[in-house]
Order: C-alpha cells, then structure tokens, then sequence
C-alpha cells in the first residue's frame, strides 16, 4: 500500500524540493496543491516521477481543496502553503491572514478524512525581535508582531488545539532561512548571488549588522523526511536551520569573494519593519534528525554558483 500524501504549496522553493524527495521513495503517492501565486510550475517535479500529481487549487478556498481530500483520502499532509517574502507579507497583510482559512481547512479537511499527522511549515519570525539566544523551541517566548508571523503563531495554536480535542497529531518544522538552486530572486541569498555574477551594486538595507543563519534546502528537506520517516518530533515542534550566524554585510562580501565578483556593496535605508536585528536557533534537534554534517554556507554558496553557470551554459 502506498502513503498517500498532499503536499500544498508544492510549486513553492522548499515545498517541491521536499515533494521530489518524497517522490524517489515509490512507496509515496504525492499530490501537489498550490494556487501558483508565488509558486512556479517548473518548480514542479511531475514530469519525471510517475507517483506525484498536480492539482492547481487554493487551500484557502474550502470548496476547493475539499474536493481534493474526499477524492485521495490522504494519510500526511505537508502544510508548506503561505504568502512569503517579507516585502511581500508586509505589504499585503490582509492576503497573508487570509492563510488562517487555509490552515482552518486543512485541519478540519484532515481530521475528517482520516489523516495520520499533519507536518507545517512555521518560520523563525514566531521568535519576532528575540530575546534569546540561540533561540530555543520550548524556552525562547514567541514574540510575534507582523501579520505573517501572527499567522504562523496562531498555526501552531491550531495544530495544537486539533490534537488536544480531536487527537489530530502534528510536527511543526520552524524554517530560518533556507536557501538552494530554486528559491525565487526576492530572497536575499538569491538577490546578492545574481548581482554579484552578473557584477552589480549589491544593496542592504540599513548598515548591513543584522545576522541571519543560512540552511541549505537538502539539510532542511532531509531534517524534515527523517523526521517524517522515523516518528520524530510527534506533537512537538523543532527549529530547522544552521546555527552560523553571519551579518547581512559580511555574507554580502563572502559571495563577492567566492563569486571573484567586482559588485561594490551600497546601503540603502534601513526598512520600517520586520527586518530583525538577529537571529540565530538551537539546532540540537535538527541537528539529530539530520544525523550527518551539515552544509557549510561557503559549500552552498559554491552549490548555487556551480547549478547557475550550468543553467547558463
């Protein structure tokens, strides 16, 4: 018998990376959903695999993606639908809300058709400005204050809610940034990287000090499936990341030296909101789902280089 599995914003940079890593284990029938918003169809692994499927609906339009539930009766849904981007979010709060309908539907969907676990993809911006360090999953409070981060937060308090009265299991997956071949332009690691080959002015926002930890998709994507494959993280919650911290400036000068770029580094204003100060996470459970050596940034950093001049060529 296979294990039938949604896989919803599947067209999306991590969603369809997990999605064609599912899909090797012919074990997996997969059935991609995505509203192709932000997603792309060329992100979609459906052409080489004959057990994933592509469906083109909203999750947050019930009658929609209820069609899709009765029809497949799925045994794991991957949650990884979201309006992302911090620019984006920012500018589009009430669009980013709107996700509660959909994180309402496919809780509701699940525990009515049988569904073992429901795996979600939350973020490291549930932590809002930290005041912790590194920021722990069960220590660190949850400081949430921009729309996409409320949404995240208040997901998590549904998957919560859904196993305590309904016995609904779930694994929340908290994403810091992650970054690999297929992440769209708007992101800073693909932002920096396409300027600096192409040897443009790369920009930041405000003196370049805040840090972030860069994850490479196949940690995070591997991090995830073993803990899907292994019954780990079982109505709990891990942080899924590195922990190298790095600041915005320095990151931007290390792809101009790994790149042998002549981009020149220019600061614009710093932005009004939801560019935090720093962050970094506890990556000790991550770190024993992995169970193998993480990527190191300059090793990602060449990963992409290498995958862009092959694209190029």
């Amino acid at each position: 018998m296979q294990r039938k599995i949604l896989v919803t914003g599947g067209a999306g940079f991590v969603a369809s990376c997990l999605a064609q890593k599912l899909a090797d284990n012919p074990e997996n029938s997969i059935i991609i959903v995505d509203n192709l918003l932000t997603g792309s169809e060329h992100k979609l692994p459906v052409s080489v695999y004959n057990n994933v499927r592509f469906i083109k609906a909203d999750v947050n339009d019930l009658t929609e993606i209820s069609s899709i539930f009765h029809a497949f009766r799925f045994d794991y849904v991957f949650h990884y639908a979201a309006v992302v981007g911090v620019k984006r979010t920012i500018a589009n709060p009430v669009m980013v809300l709107n996700d509660l309908d959909g994180i309402r539907n496919i809780l509701n969907l699940s525990k009515n058709t049988g569904v073992k676990r429901v795996y979600y993809s939350s973020s490291s911006e549930v932590y809002g400005e930290p005041v912790e360090f590194p920021q722990n999953e069960h220590t660190t409070p949850l400081n949430s204050r921009l729309p996409y981060a409320i949404v995240k937060n208040v997901g998590e308090a549904y998957l919560r809610s859904y196993f305590q009265e309904y016995g609904l299991e779930f694994t929340i997956f908290r994403f810091f940034n992650t970054y690999g071949p297929k992440q769209s332009e708007d992101f800073v690691m693909s932002k920096f990287l396409s300027a600096a080959l192409s040897n443009q002015d790369i920009t930041i926002y405000g003196d370049g000090s805040q840090t972030r930890t860069f994850c490479y998709v196949d940690d995070n994507v591997d991090a995830c499936l073993n803990a899907f494959y292994n019954n780990q993280i079982v109505n709990d919650v891990a942080n899924i990341g590195s922990d190298y911290e790095i600041t915005i400036l320095d990151l931007a000068s290390k792809i101009i030296e790994i790149a042998g770029s002549k981009s020149k580094i220019v600061f614009l204003p710093a932005l009004k909101e939801g560019d935090m100060t720093r962050r970094c996470p506890d990556i000790t459970v991550a770190r024993q789902l992995l169970n193998r050596r993480m990527t190191s940034l300059d090793e990602g950093i060449k990963k992409l280089i290498e995958v862009r001049h092959l694209v190029s060529a």
